[in-house]
Order: structure tokens, then C-alpha cells, then sequence
């Protein structure tokens, strides 16, 4: 009886496996969130599939990926623009972070797009890991460099550096309590708001990765970090830590 019951199961198992691997085949059993350098040599693997780039054209102009191609995913016509692309095929995905990118490449997956790879983290991560990047035009600005940067952290108040950028949906919210603190603890705390997209090559230097993200100096000597949205009352009381 259990050698006919096994006879039996032998055909279910052998369907489920033909599933399983034409799932694979159809690009539905690979892992498609990457780090940076799984991105890159993934690149490396489809050197003709298209690298898009889902940040605003002024992000795109100050460094992105060779051979990359911009399409804003906040754009109307987004759908439109992927639309000329082959379904079938690999594509990539990024943007700074890898929020837009997610959104972005959850819609190309929705409109049958069959293999999409996002690179985890976005261009904060690829940068991290010293991975190059080109630029629209022949002499790109890094922005404020390291001295500048040090510059800004002496003195006798305790610095707080916001890393924020405009597209930030937590850096905006925390934006109006920023100010807040700039105003009431003005005596005792100086707060400074540094745009990371004007600022690549210092983000880099200080291997800043995420965003929202703080700092908090004394004297020259980092006292305090946090990254991701963080409540004002946190805030202030890592600060009275400090002064």
C-alpha cells in the first residue's frame, strides 16, 4: 500500500518541480532587491539591458550610472516612457536612496515587466561602496568638501547637521521642528542643513547612506548620530545630553 502511495505522489512532485523551475525561468524566483555590488555585477551579467534612473533630471545631471537613462517616476507621463521598453527583458532600477526606486519598479512588475532589479539602497549605498559614476556634464561639483565641512563644527555651541534632501518625505517633517530648535536653543545649539544631492562627494567622504540622518558635534567631536525619521522630543533630549 505505501509503495502504491508513493507511485502516486511521484507525478505531483514531478509537476510541482516543473513549476518551480518555470517560475525561475520567468525570472519570478530571483532575488531582484541588491546591494550595490550585486547591482554592478549584475550589470556586468546584461551589459544591454537599460539602467533607469527615477531621480528628477537635476539629480540626474549632477552623477548617475554610465549608461544610465533618466526617467523621472514623478513625472505623469512615467508609464508611458516605460512602456517603449521590453516586458521580457532585464532592466535596472535606482534612484538615490531606493524609495523612488521600489515605487517605481513595483509599477514596471504591475505593468508585466518580468525582471526588474533595484539596487538596495540607491546611489547613497553605491557610493559607499566607491563604485564610479558619470556625470551629464564635463566638470561635475561635488559641493562642500571635508575642510568646509569641519570648518563648520567648531566653536563653543553644539552643532546639529541635518542630512536631508527635497525629495525626503521624512526629512520634510522634520524640517519645521528643526527650525524650531534652530529658534529656541539658539544660544546653546547651532543647527546646519546640509542637501545631500548638492552634496555627493561629502556624503561619500562621511559615508552617509540613509536618509533622514543627524549628527550632533561638541567641540569638534561627534557626540551623536541617528538615521530615519526621528520624534523632536528625541531630539532635544540627546542635545541637552550634549551642552
Amino acid at each position: 500500500m505505501q509503495i502504491n502511495r508513493m507511485a502516486q505522489l511521484r507525478p505531483v512532485a514531478f509537476f510541482m518541480l516543473v513549476a518551480l523551475l518555470n517560475n525561475c525561468s520567468n525570472g519570478q524566483g530571483t532575488r531582484t532587491n541588491l546591494s550595490a555590488l550585486e547591482f554592478e555585477a549584475k550589470i556586468k551579467q546584461f551589459p544591454t539591458a537599460p539602467i533607469l534612473d527615477v531621480r528628477t533630471p537635476g539629480e540626474f545631471s549632477k552623477g548617475h550610472l554610465r549608461n544610465a537613462v533618466n526617467v523621472d517616476w514623478n513625472v505623469s507621463n512615467f508609464v508611458s516612457q516605460i512602456a517603449k521598453l521590453d516586458k521580457s527583458k532585464p532592466v535596472f532600477v535606482y534612484c538615490l536612496s531606493g524609495v523612488r526606486s521600489s515605487e517605481a519598479s513595483s509599477q514596471m512588475r504591475s505593468n508585466g515587466f518580468r525582471e526588474v532589479y533595484e539596487l538596495n539602497g540607491g546611489l547613497l549605498k553605491w557610493r559607499s561602496a566607491d563604485l564610479p559614476e558619470t556625470s551629464s556634464t564635463k566638470v561635475r561639483s561635488m559641493g562642500m568638501t571635508l575642510q568646509d565641512f569641519n570648518n563648520l563644527i567648531v566653536g563653543d555651541k553644539v552643532v546639529l547637521i541635518d542630512f536631508y534632501a527635497d525629495w525626503c518625505a521624512p526629512c520634510k517633517k522634520m524640517e519645521p521642528y528643526l527650525q524650531e530648535i534652530s529658534k529656541e536653543m539658539t544660544n546653546e545649539v547651532l543647527v546646519i542643513r546640509i542637501n545631500t544631492d548638492d552634496n555627493p562627494g561629502l556624503c561619500k567622504e562621511l559615508k552617509i547612506d540613509a536618509l533622514p540622518f543627524l549628527q550632533v558635534y561638541k567641540s569638534k567631536t561627534l557626540a551623536w548620530t541617528n538615521t530615519g525619521y526621528i520624534e523632536k522630543a528625541d531630539v532635544i533630549k540627546q542635545l541637552q545630553k550634549v551642552y
